[in-house]
């Protein structure tokens, strides 16, 4: 990149967002860690400090309207502007095992309505939230931290309400594509496989700097990179 750039990434304080936070600063990125709770947050950017790095830490809920706002102006203060957004906070009901436990037979709607306010109007939120300072600057890089269980092409059953969710999100993917347009405003979706990490068990096979590693190309492509695709290891993959 020509120029530092600045980014926020929502639920950076632990797992694949603090990865993503961790690669995006060692590349330069002004990079604010996105925590709902603040103290979490600065005890996650103890760490990268230690690494020799400098991420800022904003208080953030992606289901609060006025914490989505605040957030991104709070960000806006430290930098000056935001390039750079990567929704990646989200939820699955419960437990891991919860969730692959529910099915159409069984799931509450209640579960439903919780996972789609955090995985899907989480970032909707956010996007509505700095698009107009982006579109002002003329560039921005918007990522949608997904999942192939949101693949409506190669979709089973079970964890119903987390596909739901990320079905959904993809959709915001592609109508946000349209809706932006040409340009240097970039809106994809990443899929960073199964990871280790609080909500994918120690059983999965990928770390969190091999998850985090599309969803970092993602936010640093350059003006010639694609808009309105799904990814996986930095290859499209069917919606």
């Amino acid at each position: 990149m020509a120029e530092t750039r600045t980014a926020l990434v929502t639920g950076g304080n632990r797992g694949i967002g603090l990865e993503v936070a961790r690669q995006l600063a060692r590349l330069g990125v002004l990079t604010a860690i996105g925590s709902r709770d603040r103290a979490n947050g600065e005890a996650a950017a103890a760490g990268l400090v230690a690494e020799g790095l400098e991420p800022a830490v904003v208080q953030l809920d992606v289901t609060n309207s006025e914490s989505v706002r605040a957030a991104v102006e709070e960000t806006r203060h430290l930098f000056g502007r935001i390039d750079i957004l990567v929704n990646n906070a989200g939820m699955v009901p419960g437990s891991l095992e919860a969730s692959a436990a529910s099915n159409v037979g069984n799931v509450r709607t209640e579960d439903i309505l919780a996972t789609f306010d955090a995985n899907t109007l989480g970032p909707l939120r956010m996007i509505q939230a700095v698009l107009p300072y982006m579109r002002a600057e003329g560039y921005g890089r918007i990522v949608n931290v997904s999942s192939m269980l949101g693949e409506l092409a190669d979709m089973g059953g079970a964890h119903t309400a987390y596909r739901i969710s990320k079905t959904a999100l993809n959709v915001l993917t592609r109508t946000g594509a349209a809706d932006i347009g040409a340009g240097n405003i970039k809106i994809n979706s990443a899929c960073p496989g199964w990871v280790k990490t609080d909500m994918g068990g120690a059983n999965a096979p990928r770390s969190t700097a091999e998850g985090a590693e599309t969803i970092v190309w993602l936010a640093t492509l350059d003006d010639d990179g694609p808009t309105g695709g799904f990814f996986r290891d930095k290859k499209p993959v069917a919606w």
